[in-house]
């Protein structure tokens, strides 16, 4: 009994226009695909802009920990690091035998970091106002465009108005 109604099953009319009608057409592919195209060009531009965004964000951050290091060490060893030494004194013990005595580093967790674009920040001293002022050195970046000025995401981030010259790396 029960190998008759199998039978039944598989002969079955319905089941073989079932078969027939199984899967999408070619058509219904092509609108699929065309409604995901307008939705990406509509979305598409948005998303990037916020990529853009995070990138600044990111340069804005990553300037602020390394402004906040660079006083943390000072407080220590008693100055800054010179334009030549640069941020990596923030990580490598100083050549100086007295300095090195105080030097408490490293006074980041990793290696310095890149800016979002990939290069490395630059690091200056703006030219001293007064005989024994102590001036707060400036970590900036030069934007996507890694040119001085320029606006948009072609701007430079960091408190590069400060400085007096043309800054060095």
């Amino acid at each position: 009994m029960m190998k008759r109604l199998l039978r039944r099953l598989r002969n079955c009319p319905e089941k073989a226009e079932r078969r027939a009608d199984a899967g999408y057409s070619m058509m219904e592919i092509l609108i699929v695909l065309a409604i995901m195209a307008v939705i990406a060009t509509l979305v598409g531009p948005s998303l990037f802009n916020q990529l853009d965004k995070s990138k600044v964000t990111t340069a804005r951050t990553q300037i602020r920990t390394l402004e906040a290091a660079l006083a943390t060490m000072r407080l220590e060893i008693g100055r800054f690091p010179t334009e030549t030494e640069g941020l990596s004194l923030l990580v490598t013990p100083p050549e100086d035998e007295a300095t090195r005595a105080s030097w408490r580093g490293p006074y980041l967790d990793d290696d310095v970091p890149a800016d979002p674009w990939g290069r490395p920040y630059h690091y200056a001293l703006p030219q001293a106002r007064f005989e024994g002022y102590s001036v707060k050195p400036v970590v900036f970046t030069y934007g996507q465009d890694d040119r001085p000025g320029g606006t948009g995401m072609d701007a430079d981030i960091g408190r590069v108005d400060e400085l007096d010259q043309p800054a060095s790396s």
